[in-house]
């Protein structure tokens, strides 16, 4: 009979390979493709909430171990942190917990740590008064962000940094785009519950449901058939941003995976859309996404800083610019970040934005839109950045957004994290100058 592999020591190994700066996307379906479907959804919970938690989690490590472990036991520590999440923030009973990832040292092949772990996690259950106190004293346990990023939060955003933080810690809900060409919100919405699926609209995006709980996107009526796309509610709001009409040729820069482009698709009939992006295995996404909603567009492999590599030449009525950034507006999705994302990264990514947007400046006609999209809540990356290049460019100017939504900063509208992720949209005007 061959041994069940353990999901606690794969979790471990997938939250050592962040800490060593491989990304979540890559080592967790490393680890998956040795478990059964229903066993991959554990490891995925364990693996993104012991991320999710780590900074907090790693402080209660350290007050609970007698002495400091040896650098070498990396798996040893992530398998404690896991422990401790489950414990923690699971519905797991404290001794499946505890028992599972005990045994799990034995995977390990480190039996003679068994009564190590045992001892410190039977000791966070009669100590977790005092633990939960260290969130008075301790700013990692009281954040679970690194410390540069709690400090940019707190000087750029006041009055909002605390809702940030508290956004980011939880599971990210999951929201869908309902395809207007086929119906209508109103009519899926009653798909979903004559499926006893239970969702609410979004207040601010007209074609978006948020599910109460998450389940399985095969699960969900008219999936296949192009009904719906998962796609969070503040990404949904691109395609009601620009001004499109019939006719036009419009680009979407930075495309992939391709929720944005085929939103506009979806909305506006006999456009000529291209979707460029520099990463062709992202693109096979934006194919496959295309391919499923039976929608068309022009799919190129370029690089947004060198357009005189793949541009036709004929400027663009309107452009869409996700733009690469610090990713800080989705971290609930993507808990790496939080280790993986340095102080440094903004001052190389606000150049590297910089040399973007100037490149697509150029390839938008006079009397064009250009958006300009993050999921950051920077503003460095965000409102500064396009207080800059208005200030460099005489034939720009800012558009108001009509919307009872975000935070007006006076060049864009900001979102922070809550029933949709952190977004920030610029509407820029390419102005027709007269010689």
């Amino acid at each position: 009979m061959t041994k069940r592999p353990s999901i606690r020591l794969a979790a471990a190994i997938v939250v050592t390979k962040v800490v060593c700066g491989e990304s979540l996307n890559k080592s967790l379906p490393e680890q998956q493709a040795f478990f059964s479907s229903r066993d991959q959804k554990l490891l995925s919970e364990l693996s993104y909430g012991t991320l999710r938690h780590y900074i907090k989690l790693k402080e209660w490590l350290n007050y609970l171990l007698e002495k400091p472990l040896k650098p070498k036991e990396k798996k040893l520590h992530t398998l404690m942190l896991v422990g401790l999440y489950q414990l923690f923030h699971t519905r797991i009973p404290p001794h499946a917990s505890i028992s599972e990832t005990v045994q799990a040292t034995l995977d390990l092949g480190k039996p003679w740590t068994r009564k190590l772990v045992n001892g410190v996690l039977r000791n966070a259950q009669r100590q977790a008064d005092q633990l939960q106190q260290l969130e008075k004293t301790n700013q990692n346990c009281a954040t679970a962000h690194p410390n540069w990023l709690v400090k940019v939060l707190q000087e750029s955003w006041p009055s909002h940094w605390k809702k940030i933080i508290i956004a980011n810690n939880q599971q990210p809900p999951m929201s869908l785009r309902v395809n207007s060409g086929r119906l209508s919100r109103k009519q899926y919405l009653k798909k979903l519950l004559d499926a006893s699926i239970e969702a609410t609209s979004s207040n601010i995006a007209q074609h978006a449901l948020t599910l109460c709980k998450p389940i399985p996107v095969l699960q969900l009526p008219l999936f296949s058939e192009g009904g719906i796309s998962i796609q969070d509610e503040s990404a949904q709001l691109a395609s009601n941003i620009i001004p499109a009409q019939k006719g036009q040729r419009i680009l979407d820069a930075c495309c992939a995976p391709g929720g944005k482009t085929c939103h506009i698709l979806e909305r506006f009939e006999n456009i000529e859309l291209h979707a460029l992006d520099c990463n062709q295995n992202r693109l096979l996404r934006v194919k496959e996404n295309l391919e499923r909603l039976k929608l068309v567009a022009t799919i190129i492999c370029g690089d947004a800083t060198s357009p005189k590599q793949w541009w036709d030449g004929k400027q663009y009525d309107h452009i869409l610019l996700d733009t690469p950034c610090s990713a800080t507006g989705v971290i609930r999705r993507h808990p790496d970040i939080k280790l993986l994302r340095k102080a440094s990264d903004i001052k190389e990514l606000v150049k590297l934005q910089v040399e973007i947007i100037e490149q697509m400046w150029s390839l938008l006609k006079p009397g064009g839109t250009l958006l300009y999209v993050t999921c950051s809540v920077i503003p460095e990356e965000n409102h500064l950045q396009i207080k800059k290049f208005i200030a460099k460019h005489k034939d720009a100017s800012v558009q108001d957004i009509i919307g009872n939504w975000g935070h007006d900063t006076g060049f864009g509208k900001q979102i922070f994290p809550g029933s949709g992720d952190g977004f920030f949209y610029s509407l820029i005007s390419k102005s027709i100058i007269k010689q």
